[in-house]
């Protein structure tokens, strides 16, 4: 199986997460990870500070592809405006490098990374810990880590995006 390297991005209004990992092989390996958190100022600023951080992020990795959380729904009007203007800082990243995007919903990533859809952050954490090696300073990073191996996953097994999964355990009957 040739190498591939996925960019995970986790936006976000103040902070975006983001984990690149390769899979070589049958093996996963995080070439780098991190938050990008612009200094507090008007929100235009901070939009750009975060495009350029994906930007010089995307030069050093050279990922192939792009994996990116949907929009959670349950969010207020106000957040989900903020969290829409942070994905599209994310999608224009990626397309300014010409690089393919992939969306995720939550619940598929968790589901994915740690076998619950309903995974929590400390569970997120200690998933990085164990699948993967490396202490994630912050539930953002590890979220963002989550959708490149979710990504990955799902590209080893030729399982298109397609709809969000269902909200629930894995280990329950339907």
């Amino acid at each position: 199986m040739p190498r591939v390297i996925v960019l995970g991005i986790d936006p976000g209004s103040r902070r975006c997460g983001f984990g690149v990992v390769a899979r070589e092989g049958g093996r996963l390996r995080v070439i780098e990870s991190g938050v990008i958190a612009p200094e507090p100022g008007p929100m235009p600023a901070r939009r750009a500070a975060i495009l350029d951080g994906l930007a010089a992020v995307i030069v050093r990795a050279g990922p192939a592809e792009v994996s990116v959380e949907q929009v959670f729904s349950g969010v207020s009007p106000r957040s989900a405006l903020a969290l829409g203007q942070a994905r599209g800082v994310a999608l224009a990243a990626a397309a300014r490098a010409g690089l393919p995007v992939f969306e995720y919903a939550p619940a598929a990533v968790k589901l994915a990374f740690t076998g619950s859809g309903r995974a929590s952050k400390d569970q997120m954490l200690r998933t990085a810990r164990a699948l993967l090696g490396v202490v994630p300073g912050i539930a953002d990073e590890a979220d963002a880590l989550a959708l490149a191996v979710c990504h990955l996953a799902r590209r080893a097994f030729r399982v298109p995006p397609g709809p969000p999964a269902p909200d629930r355990d894995h280990r329950r009957a339907p």
